[in-house]
C-alpha cells in the first residue's frame, strides 16, 4: 500500500471516533427535534416560518440576542486583555492562585451567576445605586463576568509562549512600546484573539440562566425563547424555527470566525519549553495593567463572589453563623430536595468524571485533526468543516441537546433498552459540551507548531506516530492539564442539559441548587447560597490543581 493511502486511512480511523460521538449525541437528537417541530401529521409543514418569523416579537428578541452578544464580546476583550498580559506575560508570587479565581466565574452555574448579581443590583444591594436591576447594562456585565476567563485564557495562552526576541529586536531598532504593541505583538495574537471573540460570541448570544435572572420581563434571547415555547407552551413548531434561527447566527458567527483566523494564522516563533513571561517591573505598561486587573478582578469578580459568599453565611433568622452549611446535609424545607447537598456532590464528582474522560479522549482527537494543514484543497476543507463542526455545541442551546436526546434515545436504532434511563447519559451530554472546550485548550499550540518540525522528523525518517510522539505531545501535552481541569470543572457546573436527564436519585449540584432557589423559603435559599460557594470552590481548586498539573508553560485558547 502506497504510503499517501496508508497515511490517508490512519487519519480517516482517527476521525471517525469523533465524528460517530457528535453524530450520535449532537446531530441526530438536535435534527430530530428541530424537525419535530415541522412535521404536523406525518406530512412537512412549512408555513410555521412565516407564522414565527412574521412576528415583530421574534425580530425584538433576535436584535436583544445580537446587542448583548455585541456587548458582551467588546467588553470582555477590553477587560481581559490587560488582566492576560500580566497573568502570562509576568511572573509574581501567587500568579497561579489569581489565574484559578479568574477561571472561576466561567464555570459556575449561570443560575447562581444570576442569583450573585440580583444581589447586587436590587435597590438595597452593593450596586443598587446604579438601577441596573432588569436592564440590559447589567445583563451585559453579568456576561463579562462570565466571559472574562475566555479570553484571558485564550490570549493569555499563546501570550506567554511567543517568542519575544521579536519585541525585543523591535524596541532595539527604536520602535516606541506601543508601536512595539501595534506591529508585533497585536498580529501576532490576531488568531487567538479572534478565537476568543467568536467563543465569547457564542455564549453570549446562547446565555441561559444569567439573562432568565437578570433580564425580568423586558429581557429575553432567542434561548430564553426557546425554553419557554418548548418547556411552557409546548410549542415545539416556533421552537424549531427558533432554533434554527439560532443555528444560523452560530454558522455565521462560526465562518467568519474562521475566514479571519484563517487570512492571519501562520507559524509562529513559541517558547517550547519555558515560559517567556518576566518579572514584574515598575514600568508604565506594568502598573497600567496592574491597576486594569486590580479593578477587573476587584470589581468585576470578587464583589459578585464576595457578597454571595457573605449572604450564605446569613442564617434565616438573619443572624450571621453556619447554620446554612450545618443544612446541607439535609433534604431542605418541607423536603424540597430528593438528596441531601452532599449527595448531590458526590454525584457531581462522579458524573464530571465520566464525562472528563469521554471528552479528553474525544476532544484530543479532534483538536489534532483540526490542527493538521493537509495539502490538497479537499483534505482543507474538510479540516475546516471539522473544526467547525466541533464548535456548533458551544452555540446550540444546551436545553435543545438535552430535550433532543429525550426524543431521540427511546430505543435508538430498534435496541430493547430505553437508553434515556441509563446513568451513562448525563455524562454523555456534559461530555458534548466540554469536548468543544478540551479542543481549544489544546488547539492554538498544535497549530502554532511550525509544520518545518514535523517534516524535518518525516525526512530523518519518523513515522506518522513517532512525529506525533517526538514533536506534536512534548508542546502541547502540558496543555493537557488544564484541558483536564477545564473538562472537570465545566462538568461539575453543567446545568442545561443535564436538568432534563438526570434522575431524582442521581440529581446533580447544579439541579439542586436550582430547585432549592426555586422553592420557598428562606432556609431552602440560605442552602442555595450555601450549596453555591461550595460548588464555586471546588472548581476553584479544580481549576488550581490543573494550573498546577500543566506548570509554568503553555496553554491553549483556555
Amino acid at each position: 500500500m502506497r504510503p499517501s493511502v496508508r497515511r490517508g486511512l490512519v487519519w480517516a480511523s482517527i476521525a471517525l471516533v469523533p465524528l460517530l460521538f457528535v453524530g450520535l449525541f449532537f446531530v441526530w437528537p438536535v435534527t430530530a427535534l428541530v424537525l419535530r417541530g415541522f412535521v404536523a401529521d406525518g406530512a412537512l409543514d412549512l408555513t410555521g416560518f412565516a407564522d414565527v418569523l412574521g412576528r415583530p416579537r421574534t425580530w425584538r428578541l433576535v436584535g436583544l440576542t445580537l446587542a448583548q452578544s455585541v456587548l458582551g464580546t467588546a467588553f470582555s476583550l477590553l477587560a481581559g486583555l490587560p488582566v492576560a498580559f500580566l497573568l502570562y506575560r509576568r511572573a509574581f508570587p501567587g500568579r497561579g492562585l489569581l489565574r484559578g479565581l479568574v477561571t472561576v466565574p466561567f464555570v459556575l452555574p449561570t443560575v447562581v451567576v444570576g442569583v450573585a448579581f440580583r444581589s447586587l443590583f436590587v435597590p438595597d444591594g452593593a450596586l443598587g445605586f446604579l438601577g441596573l436591576e432588569e436592564t440590559l447594562g447589567g445583563i451585559v456585565i453579568a456576561l463579562v463576568f462570565f466571559n472574562i476567563s475566555v479570553v484571558v485564557r485564550t490570549v493569555g495562552g499563546l501570550w506567554e509562549r511567543l517568542d519575544p526576541r521579536a519585541e525585543q529586536a523591535a524596541a532595539a531598532l527604536g520602535a516606541s512600546p506601543p508601536r512595539v504593541w501595534w506591529t508585533v505583538t497585536l498580529p501576532s495574537l490576531a488568531p487567538a484573539l479572534v478565537s476568543a471573540a467568536s467563543v465569547v460570541f457564542l455564549f453570549c448570544a446562547t446565555a441561559f440562566g444569567v439573562v432568565m435572572v437578570l433580564g425580568g420581563a423586558r429581557y429575553g434571547t432567542v434561548e430564553t425563547e426557546i425554553w419557554v415555547r418548548t418547556t411552557q407552551f409546548l410549542d415545539l413548531r416556533s421552537a424549531a424555527v427558533l432554533s434554527i434561527v439560532q443555528l444560523a447566527v452560530v454558522a455565521t458567527a462560526l465562518a467568519v470566525s474562521a475566514r479571519t483566523r484563517g487570512r492571519r494564522e501562520a507559524a509562529l516563533h513559541l517558547v517550547s519549553d519555558r515560559t517567556s513571561a518576566q518579572p514584574l517591573r515598575r514600568s508604565r505598561g506594568d502598573l497600567a495593567a496592574v491597576a486594569a486587573t486590580v479593578t477587573v478582578v476587584g470589581g468585576l469578580i470578587l464583589l459578585p463572589l464576595g457578597g454571595l459568599a457573605l449572604r450564605s453565611f446569613r442564617g434565616p433568622d438573619g443572624a450571621l453563623g453556619l447554620s446554612n452549611y450545618t443544612a446541607l446535609g439535609t433534604t431542605g424545607e418541607r423536603g424540597a430536595l430528593t438528596v441531601t447537598v452532599w449527595e448531590a456532590l458526590g454525584n457531581s464528582l462522579r458524573t464530571a468524571a465520566w464525562a472528563c474522560a469521554i471528552a479528553l479522549v474525544v476532544g484530543g482527537l479532534v483538536a489534532l485533526l483540526a490542527s493538521r494543514r493537509p495539502r490538497g484543497s479537499g483534505a482543507r476543507r474538510a479540516v475546516s468543516l471539522l473544526d467547525g463542526l466541533f464548535m456548533l455545541p458551544l452555540g446550540v442551546s444546551a436545553v435543545t441537546v438535552g430535550f433532543g436526546f429525550l426524543v431521540t434515545l427511546d430505543q435508538p436504532f430498534g435496541v430493547q433498552y430505553d437508553l434515556r434511563t441509563s446513568p451513562a447519559l448525563v455524562p454523555i451530554a456534559q461530555a458534548v459540551v466540554a469536548v468543544p472546550l478540551v479542543a481549544r485548550t489544546v488547539l492554538p499550540v498544535l497549530r502554532a507548531i511550525d509544520p518545518r518540525l514535523r517534516e524535518v522528523a518525516g525526512t530523518l525518517g519518523a513515522g506518522p506516530g513517532a512525529v506525533l510522539r517526538t514533536v506534536d505531545l512534548p508542546l502541547a501535552a502540558r496543555s493537557l492539564g488544564l484541558a483536564v481541569g477545564f473538562a472537570f470543572a465545566v462538568s461539575l457546573g453543567e446545568f442545561g442539559a443535564t436538568s432534563f436527564l438526570v434522575r431524582p436519585q442521581n440529581e446533580t449540584l447544579p439541579i439542586v441548587i436550582f430547585r432549592l432557589i426555586g422553592r420557598p423559603g428562606a432556609e431552602n435559599y440560605g442552602m442555595a447560597l450555601a450549596a453555591s460557594v461550595v460548588l464555586a470552590t471546588l472548581t476553584a481548586v479544580v481549576m488550581m490543581l490543573a494550573e498546577r498539573l500543566r506548570g509554568d508553560h503553555g496553554g491553549g485558547e483556555f
